[in-house]
C-alpha cells in the first residue's frame, strides 16, 4: 500500500481524476491519500477492476505477479520477456509497454521511471481469482484461437428485409404504446411492473403478446419516451416529440439510445468481429476476451443481443449490415439502409360510407395524430383503419375542433371526398355537443367538487340512473343538475367514455377545451455532484498544507503499516551522519515517536520520527 500511496501523492490532479474514473470504490470516510490507497486496494474495488480487464492486460498482470513474487519490483522489458517465454504472440509482446502503462493509469500497477511494482493486495487478490475463475498466465498469454468462418449461404437480401420488418414493427409498437399511455396513464404496482389490466390494454394497443410488453416498455423508458409520475406512467415531452418524427428518425433515436447503453469495451469488440460471428459465437468470443467478466459481462451481452434483434440489427442470431454500422457509430447510415425497406408513408386516405377511414400505408405522424383526435384506431398494420363515431367526434370537439375544421381536414386528406354519412355524423355531433355541461361546483355545493347540468331533464334522469357512471357517484339535486365528489376532468371523461355529448365549461358558462393526452415533463437535470472531485478537493488541499511537513507524511506511512500489520525497512539516521536499516513491524505512532517490533533482534524499539530518514517495504524473504 505504501507504493500506491506514494504514487498517488506524486500524480497531478488531472491524472489522478482520470485514474479514479476507471475504478469503483467507496469515497465516504476517506480522509487522506492513505485512506484512498486502502480503498483502492480493498477486495471489492480490486474485483471490480479485474473483472473489466481484457485478456492482454490480465496476461501482463499475471506475468508481473510471477516476476514480483519477492516484492522487489520488475521492469517492462522483463515482463515482455516473460510473456514471450509463456508463448505470447509478437503483438502482445510488442504491446507490453502500452499495456503496463494502462494498468498503471488504472492504479493497478505502480510504475515509475525505473521499476514496475505490484501492490501486495493486488497480487493476493489476483491469486485468489486465478484459483477461482481466471486462467493461468500461460493461457492468458496464448494467442486467440482462430475464428472459423463458414461458407455464407444465407441470402443477405432476405436477412436485410427481415431486419427492416422487425425494426419497423418495433417502432410502430412503440408509437402505439406512447399513444395508449398518453390517452390513459398506466399504473405501476408497488411490487414493480404494470397492473394486469393496463398491461392487457397496452399490449392490445401495440399489437404484441402480453409477454413481450415489459421489454418494449422498458426500452421506451430507457429512451426517456415515458416517465413515471407517482404511481402512474405517462408519455414524456421527449416521447411526444419522438412521436412526431418519421419512421426513420424514430428508429435512429432508439438505435442511438441502445448504442449508448452498451459498454465501450464490448462495443469495440463486437464492431471488430460482427461480420464473421453469430450471436452464439459472439458470446464465446467476448467471454474469451474478458475471462474475469462475470455478471457485468453477461448482463451486457444479454442487452446487446436481445435488443439488437428487436431493432433489426440481427436476425435469428445472424449479424446484418445495419448492426455493424450502428456498432461502428454510423447510426445514420444504418437508418438509411433499413428504412429503404420500410413501408412508404402516405398523406392521403380513403373516407368510406360506413364511417371508416382506410390509410393505404403508414400515415404521416402529424396527420395521424390529428386524425386520432376525432377518430378511433381500429386496426394498425401496413394499412391502418380508423372509425368516426359520435363519441370520437365529441372528443375532438372537446379538444378544440369544430365541425368545419374536421370536415375541412378530411376533405384535404381524402382521396374519395367526404361521404354524406360522415358529413351528417359530424354535423349532428357538433349540434348535440354541449347538451351536457361539466363544471367545478360552487362553494354552496360543497363537499361536491363537480356539477353536471343539462337543459334536457330527460337526459339528466338518464345520467342519474346510468350504471356505467356509478364510479363517479352522480347525485341529482334538481331537475337539471347533478353533483359529484370527483374532480371535473374525471367526471368529464367518464361521461365522454359513456358516449354522452359532454362539454366542459367554466363558472361563467364558457366552454373550455380539454385534452385527454397526458404528458410528463422531463425533469431538468440537477447539476451533477461529483463525490470524487469533492474528495480530491479535500485531500489535495490538505496535502498542500502538509507539503513541507515530511514528518506528517512519514507518520501516516507508519500508521498505515501498523493497521495492515506490515513489516517495513526503516532507515534510521545514526550519530556521525551515517544511517542504518532496521526491519520493523510498526505497532503505534504517538507523540512524535514510533513503537515497533524489531524482526531481527526480536525486541521492541521506540524511535523518534525525526530520526527516521525513509521507509520502504520489507524484502519478501522476511
Amino acid at each position: 500500500m505504501l507504493e500506491l500511496a506514494a504514487r498517488l501523492r506524486t500524480l497531478p490532479r488531472t491524472d489522478l481524476e482520470a485514474a479514479l474514473a476507471t475504478r469503483e470504490f467507496d469515497a465516504s470516510g476517506i480522509r487522506d491519500l492513505f485512506d484512498l490507497a486502502e480503498a483502492l486496494l480493498s477486495p471489492d474495488s480490486l474485483d471490480h477492476v479485474v473483472s473489466r480487464l481484457d485478456r492482454p492486460r490480465l496476461a501482463v498482470l499475471a506475468a508481473t505477479a510471477t516476476l514480483t513474487a519477492d516484492h522487489t519490483g520488475t521492469t517492462v522489458e522483463a515482463i515482455a520477456d516473460e510473456l514471450a517465454r509463456l508463448g505470447g504472440s509478437s503483438e502482445l509482446v510488442a504491446a507490453t509497454p502500452l499495456l503496463v502503462g494502462r494498468l498503471g493509469d488504472s492504479l493497478i500497477l505502480v510504475v515509475d521511471a525505473q521499476r514496475v511494482h505490484l501492490p501486495v493486495a493486488v497480487a493476493s487478490r489476483l491469486a485468489v481469482r486465478m484459483e477461482r475463475d481466471i486462467p493461468d498466465a500461460a493461457e492468458l498469454a496464448a494467442p486467440a484461437p482462430p475464428v472459423l468462418v463458414g461458407v455464407d449461404d444465407v441470402d443477405r437480401t432476405l436477412l436485410d428485409r427481415r431486419a427492416a420488418e422487425t425494426a419497423y414493427a418495433t417502432v410502430a409498437a412503440t408509437a402505439e404504446l406512447l399513444a395508449a399511455v398518453g390517452n390513459q396513464p398506466a399504473r405501476e404496482l408497488a411490487k414493480g411492473g404494470l397492473t394486469l389490466p393496463d398491461s392487457k390494454r397496452l399490449s392490445e394497443a401495440c399489437g404484441i403478446d402480453l409477454e413481450a410488453l415489459p421489454r418494449l416498455f422498458h426500452r421506451a423508458d430507457e429512451a426517456g419516451l415515458v416517465l413515471r409520475d407517482g404511481a402512474y406512467w405517462l408519455e414524456s415531452d421527449i416521447g411526444a416529440d419522438w412521436a412526431q418524427l418519421g419512421s426513420t428518425d424514430r428508429w435512429q433515436r432508439l438505435a442511438e439510445q441502445w448504442l449508448a447503453r452498451i459498454p465501450p469495451s464490448l462495443r469495440e469488440l463486437v464492431a471488430r468481429r460482427s461480420e464473421s460471428i453469430s450471436a452464439t459465437d459472439l458470446r464465446d468470443d467476448v467471454r474469451w476476451l474478458y475471462p474475469a467478466g462475470g455478471k457485468w459481462l453477461d448482463d451486457g451481452l444479454d442487452r446487446l443481443v436481445d435488443d439488437a434483434e428487436a431493432l433489426g440489427l440481427a436476425v435469428a442470431g445472424e449479424p446484418v449490415e445495419s448492426g455493424r454500422l450502428v456498432l461502428t457509430g454510423d447510426v445514420q447510415r444504418a437508418a438509411g439502409l433499413l428504412s429503404a425497406h420500410f413501408p412508404a408513408q402516405v398523406a392521403k386516405v380513403y373516407v368510406q360510407h360506413d364511417l371508416s377511414i382506410v390509410s393505404p400505408g403508414p400515415l404521416e405522424p402529424a396527420l395521424d395524430a390529428r386524425l386520432r383526435g376525432f377518430a378511433d384506431v381500429e386496426g394498425r398494420d401496413l394499412a391502418s383503419t380508423y372509425r368516426v363515431s359520435a363519441a370520437s367526434v365529441n372528443r375532438g370537439l372537446a379538444a378544440g375542433e369544430s365541425a368545419e375544421s374536421i370536415l375541412e381536414f378530411l376533405g384535404e386528406l381524402s382521396l374519395t371526398g367526404i361521404p354524406q354519412p360522415v358529413a351528417y355524423l359530424v354535423g349532428e355531433a357538433a349540434r348535440r355537443f354541449g347538451s351536457v355541461r361539466v363544471a367545478s361546483a360552487a362553494d354552496a355545493d360543497l363537499p361536491a367538487r363537480t356539477v353536471v347540468r343539462s337543459d334536457d331533464d330527460q337526459l339528466i334522469g338518464t345520467l342519474a340512473v346510468d350504471q356505467t357512471l356509478n364510479a363517479v357517484g352522480l347525485r341529482q339535486v334538481g331537475q337539471h343538475r347533478l353533483l359529484s365528489r370527483f374532480a371535473p376532468d374525471v367526471v368529464f371523461w367518464a361521461l365522454a367514455d359513456a358516449r354522452y355529448p359532454v362539454a366542459a365549461e367554466d363558472r361563467d358558462g364558457t366552454i373550455v377545451r380539454l385534452r385527454r393526452h397526458h404528458l410528463a415533463q422531463s425533469p431538468t437535470p440537477a447539476p451533477a455532484t461529483d463525490p470524487v472531485a469533492a474528495m480530491l478537493d479535500k485531500l489535495l488541499a490538505k496535502h498542500d498544507d502538509d507539503a513541507t511537513d515530511e514528518v506528517a507524511w512519514l507518520s501516516r506511512q507508519l500508521e498505515a503499516a501498523a493497521r495492515a500489520k506490515e513489516t517495513l525497512t526503516v532507515t534510521v539516521r545514526m550519530p556521525g551522519g551515517t544511517t542504518a536499516d532496521y526491519l520493523l513491524a510498526p505497532a503505534s505512532v504517538a507523540n512524535g515517536r514510533l513503537r515497533a517490533r524489531d524482526r531481527k533482534a526480536d525486541i521492541e524499539r521506540t524511535l523518534p520520527l525525526s530520526a527516521i530518514a525513509a521507509v520502504a517495504p520489507a524484502p519478501s524473504s522476511v
